[in-house]
């Protein structure tokens, strides 16, 4: 599975660092009936299976070898108007269930947020979506420095959770603001419960 995210994503980064580790619990085509999990939980409030799905991946996680050293978990941000017309962060939603599901690792909400408010991706064509979220993510530079100061160092190890990964535009707009805060030895993954081919 990581081999099909990086090189989904290997347009995006001119600097050639693919993410470290990538998962995904469910992998579907556009008519695949899976495709519903995730639609259901960001657009019909379906939080109940959304957070079972979310804790299936966590205890996967917790299984894997490869995020054995994960020791952060950073929900891809809503603007805060959308995020208050839909009561709740999908993408956070699932953190805290792969948390959970996965030794209790932090989660931490704020890290990332939104400099703008964008249109929502889902009909958007590949290129739309990244002109749509180009530069749109930013580190919250207070809630790192907070986050230092109660671990006493820079995480290890950090995911990138959201809902579903399709083009990769949003996961790597939220990797190139996390990298840009943070040295080449901290490691950056993407989890997400779907991954579109």
């Amino acid at each position: 599975m990581a081999e099909k995210f990086n090189a989904a994503i290997s347009e995006y980064f001119p600097e050639n660092e693919p993410f470290s580790c990538a998962c995904a619990l469910f992998f579907y085509t556009h008519d695949s009936e899976y495709r519903y999990i995730t639609m259901d939980l960001k657009y019909n409030g379906a939080l109940k299976t959304g957070r079972h799905f979310a804790r299936e991946l966590g205890g996967r996680i917790a299984r894997c070898g490869w995020f054995a050293d994960l020791d952060l978990l950073v929900p891809v941000p809503l603007h805060p108007m959308r995020r208050w017309k839909r009561g709740y962060n999908q993408a956070e939603v699932i953190a805290r269930e792969v948390s959970a599901g996965c030794r209790g690792i932090h989660v931490e909400p704020s890290l990332l947020r939104r400099t703008r408010r964008t249109r929502t991706q889902t009909a958007l064509s590949v290129e739309e979506k990244k002109a749509n979220v180009e530069g749109v993510f930013a580190v919250n530079e207070k809630v790192l420095e907070e986050l230092v100061g109660k671990r006493g160092s820079l995480p290890g190890h950090i995911a990138i959770i959201d809902d579903v990964f399709t083009t990769g535009a949003t996961a790597a707009q939220c990797w190139r603001a996390l990298r840009a805060k943070l040295p080449p030895s901290v490691k950056i993954s993407v989890i997400t419960l779907a991954f579109v081919d």
